[in-house]
């Protein structure tokens, strides 16, 4: 098998316009540095609580579902290990709709799970009934999705949660980006998992802090077979402050959208072709499809961006939402190459 491969990770300080791993641009909220900074020291001496109690009950106020809804991850892959470690075996599908989050066939790889993609059609509708018919023991949808950035229907979602025999995960990482979520369904239905992170929209992703909501009976099973202690003190405590601080997170969130909206204008006039997005990343097609190129060019001009060279994506890129100094350096660099 191939193992998972993240996008570039520079030094801390080099100088690098970094738009390859879909980072919020903006700090964390002010709140949960001062959490992280005034730490007692007790905290780091004894073991942390094995289900989180301080963030589900912090999470709770905020989602407004009660704490033994949640569990918590050491990231939302943490919590995607967890699940494919609990259903996928041989004889037991692990089915996605692709071109989407490649962590997925990796996870099913590992445990030696067949693994179904159902392709995705051109404007990226869910293929609910294609979906239906692999009979997933567990079936994956990025909502949005990743790369393509695009909305998931929240009825298409409620039609494929109500005829799957098996589980339905919603990996809503992107969710803080997105017009609408599909949080409900996790009441309505017994096999729904709803995944959540504080990587995008709460600015946290070296924190590696993920959340799942789901039924408190589905949630048991998985913490039959997770790592005694999987998230450490620190997180659970600035994890709390930072979901808490709702006002800090949604103005991050609006300023992205807007950056968004005028990088997708730029991208247009530019020949590109640009995929609709509801996340804090673009998926484009420069002009001619030349992607590998560009990547290569904007990396040796000291800008990061993502190309993934597998079907259907090998003449795209996927282009991180920077700060608005950062977006338009990103353009003029781009002017310049083409």
């Amino acid at each position: 098998m191939s193992g998972y491969v993240p996008g570039e990770q520079p030094p801390l300080g080099t100088k690098i316009i970094k738009l390859n791993s879909n980072e919020n641009p903006y700090p964390p909220s002010p709140k949960a540095l001062k959490v992280l900074q005034e730490i007692d020291g007790e905290m780091l001496r004894r073991y942390p609580d094995p289900t989180g109690k301080l963030f589900r009950i912090a999470a709770s106020k905020v989602l407004g579902v009660p704490d033994d809804w949640i569990a918590v991850g050491n990231g939302s892959d943490d919590l995607l290990n967890l699940i494919v470690r609990a259903v996928g075996e041989a004889g037991k599908p692990v089915v996605c709709p692709v071109p989407t989050y490649v962590l997925y066939r990796t996870l099913a790889e590992i445990q030696e799970a067949e693994f179904v993609e159902v392709p995705y059609p051109d404007d990226y509708k869910l293929p609910v009934d294609l979906l239906i018919a692999a009979r997933g023991a567990v079936t994956f949808v990025a909502s949005p999705n990743s790369p393509s950035g695009t909305a998931i229907s929240v009825a298409d979602l409620d039609k494929l949660a109500k005829e799957l025999s098996g589980l339905l995960v919603i990996d809503e990482a992107y969710v803080d980006f997105a017009e609408n979520n599909a949080l409900e369904l996790t009441k309505k239905y017994n096999n729904v998992i709803v995944l959540r992170t504080l990587s995008k929209g709460y600015s946290l992703a070296g924190l590696r802090l993920g959340f799942a909501i789901a039924n408190p009976a589905l949630l048991a099973e998985l913490n039959k077979i997770k790592d005694s202690y999987n998230v450490d003190a620190l997180a659970y405590a600035v994890g709390a402050a930072a979901i808490a601080d709702r006002d800090h997170k949604t103005a991050n969130a609006e300023k992205i959208k807007a950056s968004r909206a005028k990088l997708a204008i730029s991208f247009r006039e530019l020949g590109f072709d640009v995929l609709p997005s509801q996340t804090n990343f673009l998926l484009v097609r420069p002009p001619n499809g030349d992607a590998e190129r560009i990547y290569q060019t904007l990396k040796v001009r000291g800008i990061l961006i993502r190309y993934f060279n597998q079907p259907r994506l090998e003449d795209k890129l996927r282009i991180s939402v920077g700060t608005e100094e950062q977006n338009q350096i990103l353009v003029k660099t781009l002017k310049e190459i083409l």
